[in-house]
């Protein structure tokens, strides 16, 4: 779309058009594939909104096993505390992501959201009970939550104006950490108290910090952050005071730990990392070091793409589908501003 836009006044003015239609997008990552340069080069790729991939297995020297779910658009996929069920997002062709339950033992799906037309990015409570997620249902894009097996209502967790991602609960299940898109300050973590229903921000910095988890005693949090200028994984004592830890070595994102406490995941690239962990009497981490290495599907920078199994043995991934018989296209138009003009005649 393009919009008339009054530089002196700073606001937007007329209508908006169109300037391409059925443009390619992806809802999970927040990624839409058009580029515009300044010299009026327009670069696009049309095609679907909702990308097909399968979940499958991988165990810690990347074999691989499929799960038998059949290929769908997947989003952000989280296993139930007792690793039977799978809820994930399911985007369809219209761009709009619903909350689904996959049963890992029976080999069903069952749909969970209906109310809104956005639920996506959900969390698991302790007890296995309710399921977190982000919604569209009342207005902006908040966090709300309700039981996994459908029954009763949908509670409004959180009010804001900015667009929030539940990420995490602590294991008593008093304390929610969640991200939350400012419009000053990008990515930030926050941590919401269930019994007053009362958030606090936790880091809110100018950097960029995604993808919060609470350790298994809940004493620390891990996330990362593009503080030093490329994305890294830390942790840090909650709540505080006290100083943080730098997990990764090389870039690092999507950290996730192993439900034991010695062990802490995430990702580089196209490699599963692990480093070990010690958390008593004080924090300290090893050399990190390559589990697998393979082609999955990457995160947002607010949530992990894959979650770990209950024993640690294997990774539940996002792989992309098989391509399609036809070549993806990119389209690539020259001048694009003349033909905006023809389109607004505001614009001129």
């Amino acid at each position: 779309m393009a919009q008339p836009f009054d530089a002196e006044r700073i606001e937007l003015t007329g209508e908006a058009v169109p300037i391409v239609e059925d443009l390619q997008f992806n809802l999970d990552q927040g990624r839409t594939a058009f580029a515009a340069s300044e010299n009026g080069v327009l670069a696009y790729r049309t095609g679907a909104a909702a990308v097909q991939n399968r979940l499958v297995w991988a165990s810690r020297n990347g074999t691989e096993q499929p799960v038998a779910a059949a290929a769908r658009s997947y989003g952000g996929p989280r296993l139930s505390p007792d690793g039977r069920w799978v809820a994930v997002s399911i985007t369809d062709q219209t761009g709009q992501p619903q909350v689904w339950l996959y049963d890992l033992a029976r080999d069903t799906s069952t749909r969970l959201t209906f109310e809104g037309s956005f639920n996506n990015s959900v969390a698991w409570t302790p007890d296995g009970k309710r399921i977190a997620l982000r919604s569209n249902r009342q207005g902006p894009r908040n966090i709300f939550w309700q039981m996994a097996d459908g029954s009763g209502g949908v509670e409004r967790l959180t009010t804001s104006e900015y667009t929030q991602f539940p990420n995490v609960f602590s294991t008593d299940g008093q304390l929610l950490v969640f991200s939350e898109i400012h419009a000053a300050t990008g990515y930030d973590i926050w941590v919401l108290r269930l019994a007053d229903r009362k958030a606090q921000p936790f880091l809110r910095t100018p950097a960029e910090e995604g993808g919060p988890r609470f350790s298994p005693d809940g004493r620390w949090l891990a996330y990362s952050s593009d503080e030093s200028g490329r994305r890294e994984v830390y942790v840090q004592p909650y709540p505080g005071p006290g100083g943080k830890w730098l997990i990764s070595t090389e870039g690092g994102r999507e950290a996730v730990w192993n439900r034991n406490g010695r062990e802490l995941f995430y990702r580089n690239g196209d490699k599963m990392m692990a480093v070990d962990v010690t958390m008593q009497p004080t924090f300290s981490a090893s050399k990190p070091r390559v589990l697998f290495e393979g082609r999955y599907l990457p995160a947002a920078p607010t949530a992990p793409a894959y979650d770990v199994s209950v024993d640690g043995q294997r990774f539940l991934m996002l792989k992309a589908g098989e391509q399609e018989t036809s070549t993806p296209q990119v389209n690539v138009v020259v001048n694009w501003i003349e033909d905006m003009k023809q389109r607004m005649p505001a614009a001129q």
